[in-house]
């Protein structure tokens, strides 16, 4: 007997995700909302690795950062909103047991890559403000390398750790999602197994993984400040919030958002939880590209490079 209801369990094949609190008559408009976000987002995005790409003045530690940084941001937003869309332009809102466990395994990965790699554009900034004469020294190609090989290995094992600890669990027959992505969390309430092996591992390990590349950011920029107030000016004060100022938005985005979903969504209602997911998942991709272009003198010229290459090769082709 306790073999037959382990198997029916065990036996979801599919679950079905509610998706978004839209009213019927505003579903055309959202979906063309959520399709114009994600297009944005990829063509943003895509345009900042080009431009990073092709423009040798960019051939630095900070943007070759920034390029890795897009391309996640490209990632995150592919992993739920085209799902998304499907649900909302048809009536099959279900998504199959494997493509659920995978979505959470990529969600985990591009978020942990995301956390771990603005650890590593903050020291890029601390070393670039504190010890501007030895910065060649230190960022050398190689090492940015290694940092960004580092962030992607060990945001493949946090994923990983979590995606196996999440399969090894059964479903009942309660295979209803209330939300628009297979989100660990959601996924652990609606199982039937004992969870609190996951609970204290993302307690602890996930506790770790967020808090120590959190603590490096709040360290850079307490040294940073420190730097400056050593000796007051308002040549350096801009200097620094020009330096800066893109990062510390970015960071404020994604831990504000991050904060908002995960630490403070026990007093939040589903509708709430839903909104906060959506800034970390659809809006601070979309707004990353628009944060670094239009505060960045670097990335405005040479996007004026690209579209005056791009009109010379239009005008020697007319001829």
């Amino acid at each position: 007997m306790d073999r037959m209801r382990q198997e029916n369990q065990s036996s979801v094949s599919e679950f079905l995700l509610l998706g978004l609190p839209i009213r019927p008559g505003q579903q055309g408009l959202i979906f063309a909302l959520f399709l114009g976000m994600y297009l944005t987002t990829v063509l943003g995005n895509l345009l900042i690795i080009l431009l990073i790409r092709l423009d040798l003045r960019l051939h630095t530690p900070m943007y070759f950062f920034l390029s890795h940084l897009a391309l996640n941001d490209v990632c995150l937003s592919s992993v739920t909103v085209p799902k998304t869309l499907i649900n909302m332009h048809s009536d099959d809102k279900s998504i199959p047991y494997a493509a659920c466990i995978s979505q959470t395994y990529f969600l985990i990965l591009f978020g942990c890559f995301d956390n771990f790699l603005l650890a590593v554009m903050a020291y890029d900034r601390y070393v670039a403000i504190c010890q501007p004469l030895h910065y060649t020294t230190i960022m050398r190609p190689e090492l940015c390398v290694y940092l960004v090989a580092a962030c992607w290995f060990f945001s493949c094992l946090h994923s990983l750790l979590h995606t196996l600890l999440l399969a090894r669990l059964s479903f009942c027959a309660d295979n209803t999602i209330h939300h628009f992505f297979c989100d660990l969390p959601t996924l652990l309430n609606i199982s039937c197994s004992d969870t609190s092996i996951n609970e204290l591992v993302i307690f602890i390990e996930g506790g770790v993984i967020v808090l120590t590349p959190f603590s490096g950011v709040v360290g850079s920029y307490i040294r940073i400040w420190t730097t400056v107030l050593r000796e007051p000016s308002a040549k350096k004060f801009f200097k620094v919030l020009s330096t800066c100022g893109s990062h510390l938005l970015v960071v404020s985005l994604f831990y504000g958002t991050i904060a908002e979903v995960y630490l403070f969504s026990s007093s939040s209602s589903i509708d709430e939880n839903i909104t906060g997911s959506l800034m970390y998942m659809v809006v601070t991709p979309l707004l990353n590209p628009f944060i670094y272009s239009l505060r960045n003198r670097d990335m405005k010229r040479a996007l004026e490079t690209l579209v005056n290459r791009a009109k010379f090769l239009m005008s020697k082709d007319s001829r």
